[in-house]
């Protein structure tokens, strides 16, 4: 169990990733290409990404993301702000931290012969490794893109509502059933023991496509913290086609477009009631039909239930498109 402990400081500096994390996403997209038991939503995705990857870039990868623990060099907190940055930091990661992270991982997996001139720091190894990383995001993560940010984007909306409704107690709280928020303490269910003391560093939460279960942290608790969780998937947001030039109101009806126009960044049934002026039973009708043709995603926010447009129903709005 992780248990994370805040200070007062750290309540300020509590902020949730607008995108997905690109190293992040392709670390553990190697753990999801390993398991064979993945459920449905992630099928259409590793299909295409055994296509795609490189077996090179896999042996290399795979080397160093065999299961359980991984270094922590390997998702910098630097990635937040995009694949060049966080390669950039990998690259600059100082030879002893490259020395003890690998070293932890060789006590529990047996190592190739390369990793030996990794740990040393050596500019040429550390380069192909930053090359298979980015080899790989191009093949695995970033075709499916589109759907991942609008995963992120439902589920910001959500931690958004309940940031307004309740600040950084009702954001921490809104995380139920993957943590536990009993101030001043974060409780996470994960497989090792651990105290973490933000100390005023404050705490980065990472929404996932890729990630699976239960939230991934650093083992180190002297970086920059961060927390990875995964987000809920929709097989309607995951199977999406961008549609061809059409007028929207006479493909849906003058009311569900209405409804679609109205969810903007995310409302909840209550809201877009009000807004089209109609019962919140029809919306539910409306929204129901939206959300099985993909347009939409819905998830609760405490007992509101809030409605966020996939990217192809900001595409049916877009001008051209919709008009």
């Amino acid at each position: 169990m992780l248990r994370i402990h805040f200070a007062p400081e750290d309540f300020a500096r509590v902020r949730v990733l607008s995108q997905p994390d690109p190293l992040w996403e392709t670390v553990l997209s190697i753990f999801r290409l390993q398991d064979r038991s993945l459920p449905l939503v992630f099928h259409e995705w590793r299909r295409a990404a055994t296509l795609a990857c490189s077996r090179d870039d896999l042996a290399v990868l795979g080397a160093l993301v065999p299961g359980g623990y991984f270094p922590d060099f390997l998702t910098p907190s630097e990635g937040g702000l995009g694949l060049d940055a966080g390669l950039d930091a990998l690259l600059s990661t100082p030879r002893s931290r490259l020395r003890e992270e690998l070293a932890i991982l060789a006590a529990r997996h047996r190592l190739p012969g390369w990793t030996a001139r990794l740990a040393d720091g050596d500019r040429e190894t550390l380069q192909r490794l930053a090359d298979a990383i980015r080899r790989h995001f191009h093949a695995a993560i970033e075709p499916f893109w589109p759907q991942a940010q609008a995963h992120i984007d439902a589920d910001r909306a959500r931690r958004a509502r309940a940031f307004l409704d309740g600040g950084v107690d009702g954001l921490l709280s809104s995380y139920l059933p993957l943590m536990q928020w009993s101030p001043p303490v974060l409780t996470v269910a994960v497989l090792r023991d651990q105290d973490v003391h933000l100390d005023g560093r404050g705490l980065l939460l990472v929404p996932s496509y890729i990630s699976m279960n239960t939230p991934d942290v650093l083992l180190d608790s002297t970086l920059p913290q961060v927390l990875v969780y995964p987000v809920e998937h929709s097989l309607a947001v995951s199977a999406m086609v961008l549609p061809p030039r059409m007028s929207l109101a006479p493909l849906i009806g003058d009311t569900r477009t209405a409804v679609l126009e109205s969810i903007g960044q995310g409302s909840t049934t209550t809201e877009l009631a009000r807004r089209v002026g109609v019962s919140a039973s029809s919306i539910s009708q409306h929204t129901t039909v939206l959300r099985t043709a993909g347009l939409i995603q819905t998830g609760r926010v405490g007992k509101a239930v809030l409605h966020t447009l996939t990217p192809l129903g900001t595409a049916l709005l877009e001008p051209g498109l919709a008009g």
